[in-house]
């Protein structure tokens, strides 16, 4: 069986367990308490050498880190990820623009959400704001144009955008001013096997801390 390395508030954790839910793939969990410094682990490192969450283990003991990679790995022979060399490789231009762009969101929001953002430059708390807005927009125009971003069927590429730009409100960035962008969390919502839960970072009273 499969076995995820999580930390249920991480949203780049969410998309993996998104892309299980749609595949009915059984798996175990193990939590690691980043901010309990577990991430650091020698035992954890030897999963992951960055330390940090999602990982998987496969039934072989392989293992396998960072979200994009884990989605194509298991999104290989599903619908999710076209078999065919132009739609996978829109797919990966479309999972390289998340962790170029879309990043910054994931950023504001954890700091916005965990008491950080005060303690942040205010020239670097800017520059993530202009990044975040730029990718909005780019994604937004995108989006009027074709129901899903890599085309018409829905692939990872829009479960890896998704996990944070659905959430952009909570980084502060009005999501109401991007209307291609709200019609496409409506129809990925839609499908069928959408994991509509979301954990707080209130759930873990240490994320209010630095990471080990």
């Amino acid at each position: 069986m499969l076995t995820l390395y999580d930390y249920l508030p991480s949203q780049n954790a969410w998309k993996v367990r998104l892309l299980l839910n749609h595949l009915d793939i059984p798996y175990r969990t193990e939590i690691v308490r980043i901010f309990e410094g577990e991430g650091q682990r020698p035992d954890f490192l030897a999963v992951n050498p960055t330390g940090a969450v999602p990982a998987l283990r496969l039934p072989d003991g392989r293992t396998l880190a960072e979200s994009n990679a884990i989605l194509t790995y298991l999104a290989h022979g599903t619908p999710y990820l076209p078999s065919d060399p132009f739609g996978g490789a829109k797919v990966q231009q479309w999972l390289s623009f998340e962790q170029d762009h879309v990043a910054s969101i994931a950023t504001l929001r954890h700091w916005t959400l965990t008491g950080k953002l005060a303690r942040r430059a205010p020239a670097l708390v800017d520059r993530l704001r202009r990044v975040a807005d730029k990718a909005l927009a780019i994604l937004d125009r995108e989006l009027t144009q074709r129901p899903f971003i890599a085309g018409a069927a829905y692939t990872i590429a829009d479960m890896s955008l998704f996990a944070y730009v659905h959430r952009a409100d909570e980084a502060g960035l009005a999501l109401a001013d991007y209307p291609g962008i709200v019609g496409w969390i409506a129809r990925v919502r839609a499908q069928p096997g959408f994991l509509g839960t979301v954990h707080p970072y209130s759930i873990d009273p240490l994320s209010g801390g630095e990471l080990p």
